[in-house]
């Protein structure tokens, strides 16, 4: 859990990362990634939660565009990331390379999926990768209006049992469910929640494959994030993550981010002692 810096964010162990990614990094506590298929209501959810405290722009070396805004729950000051709209984060296009590397590098507090209520089966296939790379998930069931209009019944006390992160049914267009959804995010980010993603287990021998790999990739990159979802990468023929293993860019990204933790533990260890 990242405890940032309001006033010198210089300092903070997300701040390498952020800055590297084109985000501006002062004034907050905590970090949210928004992630969604098209058409889910996510850029509605965005608006709402930050008003007028946004910021777009592209992302460095790329033509998608990112927004970025900010919002304030019970006192703690959260950026909100907009992630690109993607169905998957497969890396075959730069939205889903963009939405990709943000969850793994950036590292957020949690991320927050905007499913569409009225075509859950066709989102969760998004929800189910998100849940591979991090354990922070909460699941943001949209346009429950929209479902109830349609006859459709969704179950998100049994969707969450079943998925093993909490799924908060809200209608964005109307503002229905927005507090119980930013109550759960703050009480996941601090472990108030305890989340237990399903994750696909696949074939004995797919899973032996999985287990030869991660102690590789660790030797590779030391302290890579989520060794295990790289491999699964490497097995599915993820050329991008096998360029960036091999070059020495994850091994990079690990470094900066790295460097940004220990100096932000040398500046709390000081001011502890004054």
């Amino acid at each position: 859990m990242k405890r940032l810096n309001a006033t010198g964010c210089e300092s903070c162990p997300a701040y390498a990362g952020l800055e590297q990614m084109g985000l501006r990094a002062d004034h907050f506590d905590r970090v949210v990634a928004l992630a969604g298929n098209p058409n889910t209501g996510k850029s509605t959810l965005f608006n709402l939660l930050t008003g007028l405290k946004q910021h777009t722009g592209n992302w460095p070396g790329k033509t998608v565009t990112r927004a970025e805004g900010g919002y304030q729950f019970r006192g703690v000051r959260y950026k909100l990331v907009d992630l690109p709209g993607t169905y998957s984060l497969l890396s075959a296009s730069q939205d889903e390379e963009v939405a990709r590397d943000f969850i793994l590098f950036g590292r957020p507090d949690c991320v927050i999926v905007v499913a569409d209520a009225t075509a859950l089966e066709r989102n969760l296939n998004l929800a189910f990768q998100v849940m591979e790379i991090t354990e922070k998930v909460v699941i943001a069931v949209n346009l429950m209006d929209e479902a109830r209009r349609k006859g459709l019944e969704v179950d998100t006390r049994l969707l969450s049992r079943e998925l093993g992160v909490p799924c908060v049914p809200i209608s964005a267009r109307r503002g229905e469910g927005i507090y119980d959804l930013l109550s759960t995010v703050a009480d996941v980010i601090e472990g108030r929640i305890q989340t237990h993603p399903r994750r696909i287990q696949g074939t004995p021998e797919f899973q032996q494959a999985v287990e030869r790999l991660v102690p590789l990739i660790e030797k590779l990159a030391p302290g890579v994030p989520n060794a295990r979802w790289i491999a699964i990468r490497l097995l599915d023929g993820d050329a991008h993550v096998q360029e960036a293993l091999l070059s020495g860019e994850l091994l990079r990204r690990v470094a900066r981010q790295r460097q940004a933790e220990t100096s932000f533990s040398r500046k709390m260890a000081v001011e502890g002692r004054q």
